[in-house]
């Protein structure tokens, strides 16, 4: 890896081993394929924390040495040579340590990044899932949280091992010494280990527990956020809230009995490691007692007895509380993952991007009542209908789901037969709150797609002059998260010259002007019906001024309008 990807972020995120998923996956085969993903970063990363735990332990063995052969024995060449040694080691331990950790953070945050790429790629597949992949604060919970402690899990590559390298090493040294104490080591530790991966069993199922709750919390939260107005219409402010208010204190709870659990499990295993180093020591201060260790080894033992409560520490956290967070969080990154297709039988024939016609026979849903429609080439047709049966039609029209009864056709042929993604090109459904993204007007309405003549023609076709004229950069202002920077009517109207801008065949809008007044409304509806030309458009609305530039206008329950 070359020196200045140690010395600063690179540009290009950097590339680990793919990541293998399917349907038999498990939690701990996803924990353990994250860890071995970065092999190029986690593997010198392991290598300069052995080399970092091997001059730590090395300490207490030069400093015993000295003792025995130096300051016994009065030899100053010796003791001049064992402290230009000691500074060697602290110069080894301490430069491998700080390049050791920044290679294994390179690796935990590639892998982090591609995960996370993983879990977006899912939620934003053009074909869609099958069920619900939970709420929107869920699903930001899992991409952030559940992912970050997913990757943390690649940690156990590198820091434990050096770990594991240290009570080797301090095993065999003892072995050296003394083989009752080297024996004890190596027999103790395994035991250590065993009992760590026994005792995280609860703390894993706490974990997973309380990620849960807490996805649910921060679900509700984006759910209320995300509906306020109507809450605030229907006037079900306390209601709502009263609902965040529980999901947030069973939360808090989870976290609470999350975080005591492990703090047990901590403490236990450090309570392990202690009374195992105590005995260490005690074994160690017989010996010496009964003349079998010099006043130097004893010394290499007391400080590689001390030394080697950091290492274990070290394994009962890092292989043990961040293997056990990591598996419960694996569950929770699979079961976004793993979601199947909306619909496996979505077939790969691509629409023609020409005038096409639109036919519904018998359409039925939840709130559809065999709905019989026919949009032909270059039709302009207004529909009325109620926010659910609304909500229901932009569903089907957008590929997202299949009727209970009836078919949906595009060009004389059902939805189900054509590829998803480029229905959704010849088809465009603009939802009723069509959102902006950070960024200028004219990304914003162009989407780095439509050349500069079409975007002006958009712009003028839904009233957009004066907000230009108004903008301090004109259509390079900027307008903010979520369009944040525009007001309600001005968001519209962008929303409106992007859909016009991108010139599908067949174009949905849904309520386009509710927040314009009439003057604007009216203006956009003679405008709207000569920027389609002869490309079709649906207009599910009840404005008087848009109804009034359609060729018909239909009713959904079945009354005729001219």
């Amino acid at each position: 890896m070359p020196l200045p990807v140690l010395l600063q972020a690179p540009p290009e995120p950097i590339p680990v081993r793919p990541i293998r998923i399917d349907a038999k996956t498990t939690p701990r085969q996803l924990t353990l394929r994250a860890i071995a993903a970065a092999p190029r970063q986690m593997v010198p990363a392991a290598m300069l924390l052995v080399m970092h735990q091997v001059g730590e332990s090395l300490v207490p063995v030069i400093m015993g040495f000295a003792i025995d052969q130096a300051v016994a024995t009065g030899d100053y060449v010796r003791l001049a040579l064992c402290v230009l040694l000691l500074g060697a080691d602290f110069a080894l331990l301490s430069y491998s340590y700080r390049f050791g950790s920044r290679f294994g953070l390179l690796g935990i945050e590639a892998v982090q990044h591609r995960l996370r790429t993983l879990v977006a790629d899912r939620l934003l597949d053009p074909k869609g899932v099958k069920g619900r992949a939970g709420l929107p604060g869920v699903s930001l919970s899992i991409a952030a949280s559940d992912v970050n402690n997913l990757a943390r899990a690649v940690s156990i590559a590198a820091w434990p091992v050096g770990e594991l390298a240290a009570v080797l090493l301090t095993g065999t040294v003892l072995m050296v010494l003394s083989w009752e104490l080297g024996l004890i080591v190596l027999i103790g530790v395994p035991l250590l280990l065993l009992i760590m991966d026994r005792a995280g069993g609860p703390l894993r199922r706490r974990s997973h527990d309380q990620s849960a709750l807490a996805a649910e919390a921060s679900g509700k939260a984006a759910d209320l956020l995300a509906g306020y107005r109507v809450l605030s219409g229907l006037g079900a402010q306390g209601a709502a809230a009263d609902r965040y208010r529980k999901a947030s204190r069973d939360a808090l709870d989870g976290s609470l009995h999350a975080a005591g659990a492990q703090g047990v499990y901590t403490g236990s295993m450090n309570l392990a490691s202690g009374l195992f180093v105590a005995g260490l020591a005690l074994v160690a201060g017989l010996r010496a007692l009964n003349g079998d260790l010099t006043v130097g080894q004893l010394i290499t033992v007391v400080g590689l007895t001390q030394f080697i409560i950091g290492p274990l520490s070290g394994l009962a956290t890092n292989a043990g509380a961040i293997w056990a967070a990591a598996l419960a969080s694996a569950e929770r990154v699979l079961s976004i993952l793993q979601l199947p297709h909306h619909d496996a039988t979505h077939g790969d024939a691509r629409p023609d991007q020409g005038d096409g016609k639109l036919s519904l026979t018998g359409v039925r849903t939840e709130h559809l009542d065999g709905v019989d429609l026919d949009i032909a080439p270059g039709e302009c047709v207004g529909l009325r209908a109620t926010p659910a049966a609304a909500a229901d039609l932009a569903a089907l029209l957008s590929g997202g789901t299949r009727p209970e009864a009836g078919t949906v056709a595009w060009q004389g042929r059902p939805f189900a037969e054509y590829d998803l993604e480029a229905l959704r090109a010849a088809v465009l459904v603009v939802p009723h709150h069509a959102a902006l993204f950070d960024g200028t007007i004219l990304e914003n309405v162009s989407l780095l797609t439509a050349d500069r003549e079409t975007v002006d023609a958009a712009l003028d076709a839904a009233d957009c002059a004066e907000i230009i004229d108004a903008a301090p950069a004109g259509l390079d202002t900027e307008v903010g998260e979520e369009g944040l920077r525009l007001s309600g009517g001005q968001r519209q109207r962008i929303a409106l010259a992007r859909a016009l801008a991108q010139r599908p065949p067949l174009l949905v809008l849904h309520d386009p002007t509710t927040a314009v007044d009439s003057v604007t409304e009216s203006r956009i509806a003679e405008r709207l019906r000569a920027a389609r030309g002869t490309r079709s458009t649906l207009l599910v609305t009840d404005a008087p001024a848009l109804l009034a530039v359609c060729d018909r206008v239909v009713d959904l329950n079945g009354k005729a309008a001219a």
